[in-house]
């Protein structure tokens, strides 16, 4: 494949609780290799079936209330009717219907193009899965 597409794939532990975890610096080292200073689009993908990709900020509250808004529209009990694994776990299927596993981001210069408040994060309620994979290709 020419340097026009370059792909990586990170592999991230998200342990056994529900977490946000930001992935923008594995992001901008990713373009420091793949874009040099060109221009392009960043895909961001989980290929995972209770995962997610969100674009918020992080460090100040929004990614504990980002959780706290999933816990009030997909609560963890026994309403689902995908039942294996921890309870309440079919709500983690539901998941990437509201915050989606892709992201596909502007990269300008080499740099990717955030708001100044803006972090790429791995969005994880699967308590059962503490492994995950995170596809990063940048498009030139």
């Amino acid at each position: 494949m020419s340097d026009a597409f370059t792909t990586r794939v990170l592999n991230v532990t998200t342990g056994s609780s529900e977490r946000v975890v930001d992935l923008t610096r594995d992001c901008e080292s990713f373009l420091r290799e793949a874009a040099g200073s060109r221009d392009g689009l960043l895909n961001v993908f989980v290929p995972h079936a209770t995962a997610g990709i969100a674009i918020i900020e992080t460090g100040a509250g929004s990614d504990d209330d980002l959780l706290a808004a999933l816990h009030s529209l997909l609560p963890a009990d026994d309403r689902w009717q995908h039942r294996h694994g921890s309870p309440g776990h079919g709500r983690d299927h539901v998941l990437p219907a509201i915050v989606p596993p892709h992201a596909t981001l502007p990269v300008v210069g080499g740099r990717l193009e955030l708001g100044t408040w803006q972090s790429v994060c791995l969005v994880d309620t699967n308590r059962d899965n503490p492994n995950r994979q995170v596809r990063l290709s940048f498009l030139g």
